[in-house]
């Protein structure tokens, strides 16, 4: 489906493109200003044999376009899906009778619609202020201060490397340096820092060796399933609830989906559904083209 529409805007466009092209090309008549025309969602742009094209089709066409064609001007968008559309009237005009396969495919794609239409509703009324204040309360409120760290780290395969490194440490080498030529970690680029962490985000061997530091210091080797560790700890910092500001989006993405949750289960508790065991339906047929056709 993704493949036939891109052939089809890419054609359409590259055909929108050449059309004035040529038009400048052809033409020997004086330019004259065309009239702008005051849009409405019914405002006719084209109409195949007898069949009307809106401004609204256009606009729904647009929000389906694949990736690459989203970001091009709007005044090459509008023609390429005018002719997108002049083309797939065309081609469905040909058709006649929808098959059994069309008829399918276009009652799955209506549930889908309608579906993502009850959802967006549901989200949009389920954020405001008083809700993201009661979310946040219940979040944070009561939260007591709790520690983080800020520690950077060396990783290396061998024991002895991770001790050679520290010994070369406390003879005043410097640790960045020495992780960007060493580390075979991530952070290895960045100088071994992994900025700030709190309680759980680490493996344990490692959060356990860096609750022992103090600030500035180096522990022994640690072991880790990723390797050996030369670990120092920058600082370390007490950190309170977050302002509501900073977990806003959080926040509200939380409870948008809720309330999904929540609507989507009354709906389901208040509807009669009878289903099959599908046990007794070889899964193999889930790939079997020919039953969209009978």
């Amino acid at each position: 489906m993704l493949k036939r529409n891109a052939f089809f805007v890419g054609a359409a466009i590259s055909a929108a493109i050449a059309l004035p092209l040529a038009a400048q090309e052809n033409s020997t008549q004086t330019e004259t200003a065309v009239e702008k025309i005051e849009v409405q969602g019914d405002t006719v742009v084209a109409t195949v044999n007898g069949d009307k094209i809106t401004m609204a089709h256009v606009v729904a066409a647009r929000l389906t376009l694949p990736e690459q064609f989203q970001s091009l001007p709007d005044d090459v968008l509008l023609p390429g899906i005018v002719e997108q559309l002049i083309q797939q009237t065309v081609l469905s005009q040909a058709l006649g009778e929808l098959s059994r396969r069309a008829e399918i495919q276009l009652e799955n794609q209506r549930r889908e619609i309608v579906a993502a239409e009850v959802i967006d509703d549901v989200m949009a009324d389920a954020v405001s202020d008083e809700a993201l204040q009661a979310a946040y309360d219940a979040e944070y409120a009561g939260a007591e201060p709790s520690k983080e760290f800020n520690a950077s780290h060396i990783l290396v395969e061998e024991e002895d490397k991770a001790k050679e490194l520290i010994a070369e440490i406390e003879g005043g080498a410097d640790f960045a340096e020495l992780a960007k030529e060493h580390s075979t970690g991530p952070s290895g680029p960045n100088g071994g820092e992994l900025g700030w962490f709190g309680p759980g985000m680490m493996v344990k061997p490692f959060e356990d060796a860096v609750m022992e530091l103090e600030d500035g210091q180096i522990a022994p080797p640690v072991q880790t399933q990723f390797g050996w560790h030369v670990v120092k700890l920058n600082e370390t910092r007490m950190k309170g609830a977050p302002e509501l500001d900073e977990v806003r989006e959080e926040l509200a993405s939380k409870i948008q989906s809720d309330a999904v949750d929540i609507a989507l289960q009354k709906l389901l508790d208040a509807a009669t559904i009878d289903r099959i065991e599908l046990e007794g339906i070889d899964a193999a047929a889930l790939r079997d083209m020919t039953l969209l056709d009978n």
